[in-house]
């Protein structure tokens, strides 16, 4: 089922991205010769004008065909080179090829507004919406990797109800009171909820894992459900879109720093392998979650994708700022080229970080 729900978000996040280039082109004049749902061979199609809609066997998203996208003699000189992408003016080109983007982030948008609308898990401490805030708990937040909880199977999202150590224990507790237990007692038994479910589970607290006490390697919020009406809904979807969007540039943007300084930790980075296993964690916590992921993703997305690395939309507009620059295209042998490195070199990487992930299940 996890695998499912996998291909399912991936399948609408890449459709989303390809019909923002997709729209993006038709409106700009520029001919699209193919537009399909999956990746061949293909089931069915069919023409409608001068574009070809196809339905194809392998359900992961879809592509679109851009005439002149990967330029050649017919799009630089064809009779129909006046439509072509790498025949349009620069800010045209630059807009088509940043359209998937521009939606994978309105997708996002549109996903946590919809959150809210519906009622989304959210901190108290929030100064705007805190105290709108129902059934608040101690959530987990974050779960340390090799971590005494991580090894017990708690889980982000899970809702601290009890713990307890011999005869004391805390019921409903707060995050000062849970960190307190936690580093005065040894043995501890933990009551939490995930999803609808509730689960006991028995640890030892350690030290090392925060200066000065022990602890379990948790970080803990208080949250609950936030529901509003549609207008403040879309209004607070775009700021959290907006704040995580920034925090999640950041955070690539150090990691791809501390890669070229040999500090990065690739515990950080899930693949698909990875990510089969965060969308079962999110299915179980309720679908509310799974809503919640498929914005993170998408917005995870968009920021990879505007990389300035060949093959990727970032690597386009690149080319296309060098190409203002020195005032004359890049011969299309040196792009088509570039871009094949670059595709290369993904692909690379994703087998890398997918090895990664099947090792962490060994």
């Amino acid at each position: 089922m996890s695998i499912i729900l996998f291909i399912i978000i991936l399948a609408a996040l890449i459709l989303v991205h390809e019909l923002g280039h997709f729209i993006a082109a038709k409106r700009a004049g520029v001919r699209v010769d193919e537009f399909g749902l999956g990746f061949p061979p293909r089931l069915f199609q069919k023409k409608i004008g001068e574009t070809v809609y196809s339905i194809n066997a392998f359900p992961i998203g879809g592509f679109v065909k851009i005439f002149g996208e990967d330029p050649n003699e017919e799009s630089l000189r064809g009779i129909d080179s006046p439509r072509s992408l790498s025949h349009k003016k620069r800010y045209v080109q630059a807009w088509i090829i940043s359209a998937g983007v521009v939606f994978n982030l309105l997708f996002a948008w549109l996903l946590i507004s919809l959150g809210f609308m519906v009622g989304l898990p959210h901190s108290v401490d929030d100064t705007k919406y805190g105290a709108r805030v129902q059934n608040p708990g101690l959530t987990i937040t974050q779960v340390l990797p090799s971590s005494p909880a991580q090894e017990a199977g708690l889980k982000g999202g899970d809702i601290i109800v009890n713990i307890d150590s011999g005869s004391d224990s805390i019921t409903n507790p707060g995050i000062d009171a849970t960190q307190e237990f936690i580093s005065t007692h040894n043995d501890i038994n933990i009551t939490y909820l995930r999803g609808a479910e509730a689960k006991t589970i028995a640890l030892q607290s350690e030290e090392g894992i925060v200066d000065g006490r022990r602890a379990i390697g948790i970080s803990m919020d208080i949250t609950g459900i936030l529901k509003l009406p549609i207008h403040e809904a879309f209004f607070a979807g775009l700021f959290t879109t907006s704040e995580m969007t920034y925090a999640m540039a950041i955070g690539i943007f150090d990691f791809l720093k501390n890669i070229f300084i040999g500090q990065a930790d690739f515990q950080d980075v899930a693949g698909p392998v990875g990510i089969v296993g965060i969308v079962s964690d999110a299915g179980a916590l309720g679908f509310i979650h799974l809503i919640s992921l498929t914005a993170v993703i998408s917005i995870n997305l968009a920021i990879i994708n505007l990389l300035p690395f060949p093959a990727l939309d970032g690597g386009r507009l690149f080319f296309l700022l060098i190409e203002a620059i020195k005032r004359s295209p890049i011969k299309p042998e040196v792009a088509n080229i570039a871009n094949g490195i670059g595709f290369i070199v993904l692909i690379a990487v994703m087998v890398a970080v997918t090895f990664h992930d099947i090792a962490k299940l060994i």
